[in-house]
């Protein structure tokens, strides 16, 4: 079950190389814009390539609501910039290599096919407040989160 609604979020600092090197502090937005955090199991794979390169592709629309999205793996940050570079992902990738965040947010994903935990696919609304505003974790890794919720949440916050 993930975080609920109402709750504080987790402030985490996590390694990023896309869209440059850099550490990807979560309380960094507080007090300036809302956060969508996008958990997805890993990078390469077919409906997390189809999540983040949809998502890549609206990036606009989310920037125009007043959001930053982020994207957690628990892939290495190098693994995230080669799928970002083949795939072209623009959005922030974030690696929980430890699986810190995942578990502090309760999207930990144990043995996915068999190969060890990731994240779960998850989405959160983060508000400027630092408050979660929207917590889905999908029933399986191949179902995505609810986009047209994820924008009407931030809409109403905007």
């Amino acid at each position: 079950m993930a975080l609920p609604i109402g709750s504080k979020a987790p402030d985490f600092t996590l390694k990023s190389r896309t869209p440059v090197e850099a550490d990807v502090k979560l309380s960094n937005n507080f007090g300036k814009k809302n956060t969508v955090l996008l958990f997805f199991p890993l990078a390469f794979t077919s409906v997390c390539t189809k999540e983040m390169c949809d998502v890549s592709n609206g990036l606009g629309d989310y920037t125009n609501l007043g959001a930053e999205v982020i994207g957690v793996s628990v892939d290495s940050p190098q693994s995230q910039q080669a799928w970002a570079q083949k795939d072209n992902i623009k959005i922030t990738l974030a690696s929980d290599l430890n699986k810190t965040v995942v578990k502090a947010y309760d999207v930990l994903f144990p043995m996915l096919a068999g190969i060890g935990d990731t994240a779960a696919r998850a989405a959160f609304v983060i508000d400027k407040s630092g408050v979660i505003q929207y917590s889905e974790r999908t029933p399986t890794p191949k179902d995505l989160p609810n986009f047209v919720a994820i924008q009407a949440v931030l809409a109403k916050l905007k």
